[in-house]
Order: structure tokens, then sequence, then C-alpha cells
């Protein structure tokens, strides 16, 4: 189960105050909720499915003591580029556009297409080189984003009022440079 709740726990923090948050709050102003919440949680079960299949593949081919190593580095990078800000420039008006699609797919591709390569996914795919129950991280992954972004179709107008964007943004920066800096010592304590 520690791999089950190490991974809802960085990727429900990590989320909090992301661009995915608003492009759902916005989605949410034009579609039904639920429709916004099947594709929502569509997109995030694509995206870390992809990201947990490729870390479990890593896993078994790299050695544990250095996919920690590796793993702890991600970490601390994902907190310095959290601290930072993203730099994507995402435009919510061109996430609400009209779709062929429907809102059900016009959700879930926005979602799929947001999420690849963003920093929740590479810390799916970081956990999972780290535990052998792919499917716990696949699990606490998919969970923490439904909930985490399910809050911003809940309660985002609140969270932006009364937790500014700066501070969600360094609580999560916060929890990756802490599990990289305690990853990083647990390696070097390891070895001694």
């Amino acid at each position: 189960m520690e791999a089950f709740w190490a991974s809802f726990l960085v990727v429900f923090l990590a989320e909090l105050g992301d661009k995915t948050q608003l492009i759902v709050m916005a989605f949410a102003v034009k579609y039904n909720w639920r429709s916004v919440f099947l594709g929502m949680t569509l997109g995030i079960f694509v995206v870390h499915s992809l990201a947990v299949a490729i870390g479990s593949l890593a896993g078994e081919l790299i050695p544990v003591h250095l996919m920690t190593i590796i793993a702890s580095c991600l970490f601390i990078g994902f907190g310095v580029w959290t601290l930072r800000g993203d730099d994507e420039g995402e435009d919510e008006d061109e996430a609400t556009k009209s779709s062929r699609f429907g809102p059900l797919l016009t959700v879930a591709m926005t979602f799929i297409i947001g999420e690849m390569g963003d920093k929740t996914q590479f810390a799916a795919m970081t956990m999972a080189t780290q535990y052998e129950s792919w499917w716990l991280v696949l699990c606490g992954a998919v969970l923490g984003m439904v909930l985490a972004d399910s809050l911003g179709i809940i309660a985002g107008t609140f969270l932006h009022r009364r937790l500014p964007a700066k501070k969600m943004r360094y609580l999560s920066a916060g929890i990756f440079l802490l599990f990289g800096v305690a990853g990083l010592l647990e390696s070097v304590f390891q070895n001694i």
C-alpha cells in the first residue's frame, strides 16, 4: 500500500494549482459536470497508464539503487520546475472551444494532450520505477489526480480566492523537494 499512498500524495499535491485544474474549471462552465468528470478521468487514466507502463519497464531494467538516485534527482528537478512555474501559457479559451467530438472526448483529448510530459506524468513514471506494484502506483496516481482536478470543478473559485496560486505552487514544490532529498539521503545511507 506504500506505493499507492506515495503515488497518491505526490500526484495530488503536484496537481494543486496546475494548469489542468484551470482547464477543468473552464470546461465545467461550458459543459455538464458529469461529462467533464468522465472526460477528465478517461484522459487521466490514459496518461498515467502510459507513464506507469514506461516506468515499470525501466524499473525492471535499471538496478534499484541507481533508480533511487535518478528518481530523487527527478523529484528535485520537479520541485525546481514547480517553483519557477509552468511557462506553457495555454489559453483557457482554446481549451473551451467547441469540438466535433462532443464534451466527453473533447475533455479527454485536451487532458491527454495537456498532461503529456507534465510533471504529474513524470512523477507517476518515477514512482513506477521504485515500486514493484505498478498497479498500485497507477491507482494512486489516477485517484490523486482525479481528486485534485475534481476540486477544480467543485471548489476552484474558492481555492483561488483563499490560496493564491503562488502558495499552492510552493506547497507542491516543497513536497517534490522533500521526496527528492529524502531519496538521495536514503541512497547515501544505504551505501555507507
